[in-house]
């Protein structure tokens, strides 16, 4: 079974940084797309970035210039350096991974089980 496990939340102050990460765990073949969503409090859950196992990358608006999305795909394992934080950007966030090949599944997506980021002096 194939399982995304995330590190790296916490509580930070305004104009601070974290750095999340999120492993995929398993026996893998490949894996298409890795990305990160999140959900803040009574607001529904969004995309904030994703890659590409070639490496193609898409950010939303809000988050352009100080987020960065980066990939291993040898790890399997997916990073977001996120610099020059603001309250905003507080929610939990959730790694997902799409379109997963196991060696004896195939997984359309798979979530993981979300980490909270506190962007908060």
């Amino acid at each position: 079974q194939v399982q995304l496990v995330e590190s790296g939340g916490g509580l930070v102050q305004p104009g601070g940084s974290l750095r999340l990460s999120c492993a995929a765990s398993g026996s893998i073949v490949s894996i298409n797309a890795m990305g990160w969503y999140r959900q803040a409090p009574g607001k529904q859950r969004e995309l904030v970035a994703n890659i590409t196992s070639s490496g193609s990358t898409n950010y939303t608006d809000s988050v352009k210039g100080r987020f960065t999305i980066s990939r291993d795909n040898a790890k399997n394992t997916v990073y977001l350096q996120m610099n020059s934080l603001k309250p905003e950007d507080t929610a939990v966030y959730y790694c997902h991974a799409d379109d997963v090949k196991g060696s004896t599944h195939r997984y359309l997506e798979i979530w993981g089980q979300g980490t909270l980021v506190t962007v908060s002096s």
